[in-house]
């Protein structure tokens, strides 16, 4: 029987991220479960507790380093897992972020695709025709406003944002995800293309996704959806992947 090389996925994490290295392979497992493909995970971290401002400027400055160390483990994609370390850095930053991970990735003799989770959220919801947005976010209100212009930059209107104001990082991660179906009946969703039940990697919410979108009947995403569907995209694999909303039924394309 002929062995075959699984993916390796890279990403670079936040140190208190804990929901990246469950949710995204969670997504991965379920598709194995239909589909012949393998995957193994592989991260490097960046330095973060608290989710400020100041602690976000300088855990981007670690970035490079993390792409070096994922690249010599010859990984096939490569991710950053921090939406909101981009998106407070100034409009149009997940591009420069992309190249300058390129840079190092190709200088390593590596050449898997990079991407960022902020790209992938802003590429989601372009694939899904989304004209207005409703989200949800742990951050504190001023954050929640940089990712809301840096959406609406893009050419997509944020109708509505609910912030739950939680700075502490380890925090966030154990938010239950289930509280999100309580949680969006306080958000105006009229109008949405498209709902984003979680702007943030580190929040929970793989197991309301499909759940949500069920019950309003408006396509549900997550950062952490988005991420797997461009992952799944660089790879040139079917965007298939079981009770996870649309983005991933396979029905949709760029």
């Amino acid at each position: 029987m002929t062995l075959i090389r699984p993916y390796r996925i890279g990403q670079i994490v936040p140190s208190s991220n804990t929901t990246m290295e469950t949710e995204i392979p969670a997504m991965l497992h379920a598709r194995e479960a239909i589909l012949p493909e393998r995957f193994t995970f592989h991260s490097s971290r960046m330095r973060m507790h608290k989710v400020t401002k100041e602690e976000l400027a300088a855990m981007n400055k670690e970035a490079l380093r993390c792409a070096a160390e994922l690249s010599d483990a010859r990984v096939d994609v490569m991710s950053t897992a921090c939406l909101v370390a981009i998106m407070a850095s100034g409009r149009g930053y997940h591009r420069q972020t992309e190249r300058e991970l390129l840079e190092v990735v190709r200088a390593n003799q590596c050449m898997a695709t990079v991407m960022t989770s902020a790209g992938a959220l802003i590429e989601g919801l372009k694939i899904m025709g989304a004209k207005r947005i409703s989200l949800m976010a742990p951050y504190m209100c001023s954050l929640t406003e940089l990712v809301v212009d840096y959406i609406q930059h893009e050419g997509i209107e944020v109708i509505d944002a609910i912030s739950f104001e939680i700075p502490d990082n380890l925090e966030v991660g154990l938010r239950d995800p289930l509280q999100l179906l309580e949680d969006v009946k306080r958000l105006n969703t009229q109008g949405a293309d498209v709902v984003v039940a979680s702007a943030c990697v580190q929040m929970p919410s793989l197991p309301a996704i499909q759940l949500i979108e069920d019950r309003l009947g408006i396509a549900t995403i997550s950062t952490a959806v988005c991420t797997v569907r461009r992952m799944l995209d660089h790879l040139k694999l079917e965007p298939m992947v079981p009770n996870a909303g649309s983005l991933l039924s396979g029905r949709l394309h760029p």
